[in-house]
């Protein structure tokens, strides 16, 4: 009750400079960007003008005429379980004029078993087995050199197709010729799996469905989702494939935005895949993700900051300028925030984090009633039921997932981690390492 009272008399002498001044991480950075910015950009593609409809009739009328083959490639390790609802989804797909390849990256489950039956039963068009095991990058590469067709549709194996993302998904290549690659929208497929699996959804909600939307309405995405992304086949062979990850789908993105092409978000192509249950599973996932923001951002791809460099180009300075703003800057920006109120203000950091738990719960619920006003065609009514959640997020992202970034970027930067991760066979990372991959 003290506690209660004290932070009411705190919260009410505040004056109009001090919230700002208090709260400045989150009214000159996060309001701004996170709220105000993607709230404008996501009501404009929802109740904007109806040229963007009238083309998008208009492009899938030639996507039907023309019937162009699709190729699907679906690399995996230790995806049995999955494989099946994989297939299903696609028998159900809108658009039915693709092939389906499947490479399973040496695993030890029943997958071989499961896939050569599909492939008999003729919903797999090709299965091959890569072993022993060259990682994701080289199933994936597989992958392509038996594609026929004139679009590439990555998709993991453990994700699943909405009944129309096909179709939707390819859609963007009609509507202008300069795409070069059309990422889909990831959501939570195991959603009822737990909380860690819950905060995730809402997590997607936010930094892909309205992130990615909002970056590229903005012409800066950054990436497409190694989950489910389509690319036109010329393209991929011509930058000659996957390089090896982690961040390989970023790494691919960044490629393609140097050759000048547009990447674009398709919200409505909706794809459902799997998330990490656990806390642990959790971590080792992010914390292999945010290691390939330095190795790619700050290392492999350093040249689109530099305006005498031949790929430099303004859209692409400003993509990655903010991504490492928003990743690393940002990150660090709570680190010395937390350190200026602690050494300046430390009777009364109490108080402001309980004042910054309410203010960021507030703005995820503000990001999810967006999230679901500009979704609503296509959520499920396991995705409606997140609410609950909402106010939980605040210490999933603002903490848990925050620690987890900072170790990531410091054992990147200072002993280049990313090579010795287990998720790539050592000697493909040796390999990757020796020729700055």
């Amino acid at each position: 009750m003290r506690f209660m009272d004290g932070l009411l008399a705190f919260m009410g002498g505040l004056e109009g400079y001090q919230w700002l001044y208090y709260f400045w991480p989150f009214f000159l950075v996060d309001f701004a960007r996170y709220v105000l910015l993607d709230t404008a950009l996501l009501v404009h593609r929802r109740f904007g003008s109806t040229a963007r409809r009238e083309k998008e009739q208009a492009a899938r009328h030639r996507l039907f005429q023309e019937r162009p083959l699709v190729s699907v490639l679906s690399p995996g390790k230790n995806e049995g379980k999955h494989i099946q609802t994989l297939v299903d989804s696609l028998d159900l797909q809108t658009y039915k004029h693709f092939e389906l390849i499947v490479v399973d990256d040496g695993s030890d489950d029943d997958t071989p078993y499961l896939c050569r039956r599909l492939e008999r039963e003729g919903q797999i068009t090709r299965f091959v087995r890569n072993e022993p095991r060259g990682g994701k990058a080289s199933a994936a590469n597989t992958a392509l050199l038996y594609a026929r067709g004139t679009y590439i549709v990555h998709l993991d194996a453990d994700s699943n197709l909405r009944h129309d993302a096909l179709e939707r998904v390819i859609l963007p290549f009609f509507m202008d010729e300069n795409v070069g690659a059309v990422g889909g929208d990831i959501r939570v497929e195991n959603v009822r799996g737990g909380l860690i699996a819950r905060c995730q959804a809402l997590e997607y909600f936010k930094s892909i469905s309205v992130g990615r939307t909002a970056s590229a309405m903005l012409g800066i995405l950054r990436i497409v989702s190694g989950a489910f992304g389509a690319f036109p086949r010329d393209l991929l062979q011509r930058l000659g494939g996957w390089d090896v990850g982690p961040g390989l789908d970023g790494d691919l993105t960044v490629k393609i935005r140097k050759l000048g092409y547009q990447v674009v978000h398709a919200p409505e192509a909706v794809c459902y895949t799997n998330v990490p249950s656990s806390v642990r599973a959790l971590a080792r996932q992010r914390y292999r993700w945010d290691r390939s923001m330095v190795r790619f951002r700050l290392r492999k791809h350093r040249d689109i900051f530099d305006r005498k460099s031949a790929n430099f180009r303004w859209s692409n300075f400003w993509s990655g300028a903010e991504n490492v703003l928003f990743s690393m800057g940002l990150n660090a920006k709570w680190w010395v925030y937390f350190v200026q109120m602690l050494i300046l203000h430390p009777t009364s950091v109490k108080y402001l984090f309980v004042i910054n738990f309410m203010i960021y719960a507030l703005t995820n619920l503000w990001q999810y009633a967006v999230s679901v006003l500009a979704l609503k065609e296509t959520l499920r009514r396991s995705d409606v039921a997140l609410l609950p959640i909402v106010p939980l997020m605040p210490l999933y992202t603002g903490l848990y997932l925050r620690v987890i970034r900072t170790f990531a970027h410091l054992m990147e930067i200072f002993h280049r981690a990313s090579y010795r991760d287990q998720w790539n066979p050592w000697k493909v990372s040796r390999v990757a390492e020796s020729e700055s991959l």
